[in-house]
């Protein structure tokens, strides 16, 4: 079996790849994640998925390569990473009451021969309506600023939501492990 590398710095995605037990190790790629005029949210994470394995297939010939990346989408507007509480603050007033889509990219690469899996895993959620204090109070106790659309799911931020739908609640983290599973497994990788 070929070694598997996280093509990632997060710790959400570090801490949901070691509960499939199987032996990893870390690399953070360095890419441009920005989003190109009139690209589709689906594509934009599957692009930056692809690209973040294929970043450091050279310095790792011989390995399967996983990259993700992940945005929440309001409408037609795609939330990225606040970075700053006051962002932060207007992604989740903003989504008071609505619906976010969550799309989280995976990328399966083997270095070795090429051969590249992609896909996009949608998440939905159902905000409850917010108001400012509870929204600060949220982001004072969290501070998700490095969160897709200020949204912590593995912490407090499951409070802001009403309800949710989808095919792997592991994508809302960042790491769909149900479809890697069968990324995983389609590169004979034996999964426990």
């Amino acid at each position: 079996m070929l070694p598997l590398l996280l093509a990632s710095s997060s710790v959400y995605r570090r801490e949901l790849l070691a509960r499939l037990g199987l032996p990893f190790v870390c690399s953070s790629p360095d890419i441009d994640e920005s989003h190109r005029p009139g690209e589709p949210a689906i594509e934009l994470v599957k692009r930056l998925s692809r690209e973040k394995a294929l970043a450091l297939a050279s310095s790792h010939p011989a390995h399967l390569i996983i990259g993700s990346d992940q945005v929440a989408v309001l409408g037609e507007r795609v939330l990225g990473k606040p970075h700053t509480f006051e962002n932060a603050r207007e992604q989740l007033l903003a989504a008071s009451g609505a619906q976010v889509t969550f799309l989280t990219g995976l990328a399966l690469l083997n270095s070795q021969t090429g051969a590249c899996q992609v896909d996009c895993v949608p998440f939905t959620v159902n905000m409850r309506l917010l108001d400012p204090e509870r929204v600060e109070r949220y982001l004072l106790a969290e501070q998700p600023y490095d969160c897709a659309g200020s949204f912590k799911a593995e912490g407090l931020g499951v409070s802001l939501f009403q309800s949710t739908e989808g095919p792997d609640a592991t994508s809302l983290v960042g790491l769909p492990l149900i479809r890697l599973v069968d990324m995983l497994l389609a590169e004979g990788v034996p999964v426990p």
